[in-house]
């Protein structure tokens, strides 16, 4: 039957019982199959992490361009990993990076929530902010 209307025929359930098969075009059946991955695959929304890196001794000017930048970060939907990086004997003072953080969460916080406290990553203080969720 499938040679006369020149189909193939495809195995659908091998381990039933009678086995079950299916005529079909099975190089368009193929191809319609790879077509619908490749949509579910653009539809696919992947968040991406932007990180920031400063210093505890970054100066006002620089952190309020590095704010203004997360800011720009977290209206794309992207997640931000703010770094503060320790070098010598700053990490002596962990506080003035905490007090930085805290200002950080809290300049963002109309954007932003917290995803992941300010936490001790060897030399580093690490902090990852989310965007808020947009209600449809």
């Amino acid at each position: 039957m499938a040679e006369e209307r020149s189909l193939d025929l495809v195995e659908v359930a091998p381990n039933a019982e009678p086995p079950v098969a299916k005529l079909m075009d099975f190089g368009k059946y193929q191809y319609e199959r790879a077509k619908r991955e490749r949509e579910a695959r653009k539809s696919r929304k992947e968040i991406e992490v932007k990180e920031i890196r400063l210093r505890p001794k970054t100066g006002e000017h620089d952190l309020v361009v590095k704010l203004r930048q997360a800011r720009a970060f977290l209206g794309t939907g992207a997640k931000v990993k703010i770094r503060i990086r320790f070098r010598g004997r700053e990490i002596t003072h962990p506080e003035l990076a905490k007090v930085q953080m805290d200002r950080i969460a809290e300049e963002l916080a109309d954007v932003s929530i917290v995803e992941q406290q300010p936490g001790f990553e060897g030399t580093t203080i690490l902090m990852v902010l989310a965007p808020i969720p947009k209600h449809k």
